[in-house]
């Protein structure tokens, strides 16, 4: 008998309960997904208010909290098969890939492990604000969805 694939979802703390809902879809299709830390406890709480769970915001001494959760999911990307980036809207951002996603999209990158993007990428020429991101994701070789998980293949 084979072993689960593991896809690590990586994105923005904004789509937390999408992430949560890419998981179940994953897991419906025979994979074994991780979600981060927080997105775990948001589906058990049902609260998914990012900027509540952000302490350091209001106190500066909390930054090692957010250094635990970040080191967490690099130990998730660490051991996963894949990554699945969402890139969802974000403040009319389309295509939103922030800091901390494009930090782990680079750490699979290094460990060569596949990455998968899960919505269409405008052209660049629509997004300056995003064009360096997409410059050193499609330098990476990421994979695109156009948001149907079945172009998965592991």
């Amino acid at each position: 008998m084979s072993k689960k694939k593991t896809i690590v979802i990586c994105c923005s703390g904004s789509f937390y309960r999408h992430a949560n809902e890419v998981a179940d879809q994953l897991e419906l299709s025979g994979y074994s997904a991780e979600v981060p830390m927080t997105a775990e406890d948001m589906k058990k709480s049902g609260d998914y208010n990012i900027e509540a769970v952000k302490s350091w915001y209001g106190n500066p001494d909390d930054f090692h909290v957010k250094t635990g959760k970040m080191r967490g999911h690099f130990d998730k990307v660490a051991a996963g098969d894949a990554i699945l980036v969402i890139n969802d809207t974000k403040n009319g951002q389309e295509s939103y890939i922030g800091p901390n996603a494009l930090m782990e999209i680079g750490l699979a990158f290094y460990l060569n492990k596949p990455i998968y993007i899960l919505n269409k990428v405008p052209k660049l020429d629509k997004i300056p604000k995003l064009a360096s991101v997409y410059e050193e994701i499609y330098g990476l070789g990421a994979k695109f969805l156009d948001g149907d998980l079945a172009k998965i293949k592991l």
